[in-house]
């Protein structure tokens, strides 16, 4: 069903990891400045340093990994990189406009599953691929391949305050699809946990917090919660 070996998907993660290094570093220094801002930050600088950083996850997996590396295994990734092109500059949109907020608690069921996603993403992930899969440096790893984006993303938006665009919710939704699924195949149990975060759009939803693409530039409200 793959055009490709399970070794050879973890080959590409072998030389990716080798040719980017030290990015694991920088992306864990990046994601710990995001979530410090939602602690130590104004309103709007914590806006666009979560935005921002978003933003430069989603076109580094693009790029670097997609268009650089998959795609000498996988033709399909031209598409996959064009997609995640797409995500990282919406968010690098949002972040100069800064209309994704994080002015007030997200209401608490958002919060749990969010800081969850996202310390699953950044903690539990790469150590769930060094006890069930190759180890290092044969793994995804957070900040800089699809999937860890992809979970921390959804993570991060679930506690958001204000209105989050539909826009940037689609691709997350498509990949959590696309990669949950592939993990499957290619053997990845640290991805399964994609296919059930794409629910995290639902969550979002049920509390008034998407906007359609044609609110996107309305002022933000902030909900208020029991």
């Amino acid at each position: 069903m793959l055009p490709f070996t399970h070794a050879q998907f973890l080959d590409v993660f072998a030389t990716y990891n080798a040719a980017v290094w030290p990015s694991q570093v920088v992306a864990y220094a990046v994601a710990a400045a995001m979530l410090a801002s939602l602690a130590l930050a104004g309103p709007s600088l914590r806006s666009r340093l979560v935005a921002g950083g978003l933003g430069v996850m989603w076109l580094w997996s693009g790029i670097a990994y997609h268009w650089l590396q998959f795609t000498a295994l996988n033709q399909a990734a031209w598409a996959f990189g064009a997609l995640f092109v797409a995500q990282g500059l919406v968010f690098i949109f949002a972040a100069v406009r800064g209309t994704l907020r994080f002015d007030a608690p997200a209401p608490p069921a958002s919060r749990w599953v969010g800081w969850g996603l996202v310390a699953y993403a950044m903690l539990l992930y790469p150590v769930l691929g060094q006890a069930l899969g190759p180890g290092y440096p044969r793994i995804p790893m957070f900040g800089i391949t699809p999937c860890p984006v992809t979970l921390f993303t959804f993570g991060t938006l679930l506690l958001a305050s204000g209105p989050v665009s539909r826009w940037l919710l689609a691709i997350p939704v498509i990949w959590s699809l696309v990669g949950g699924s592939a993990a499957f195949l290619l053997q990845v149990p640290q991805d399964w946990v994609l296919l059930v975060s794409g629910a995290s759009v639902f969550m979002i939803a049920r509390t008034g917090r998407t906007i359609s693409d044609g609110d996107a530039h309305a002022p933000a409200h902030v909900p208020h919660h029991a």
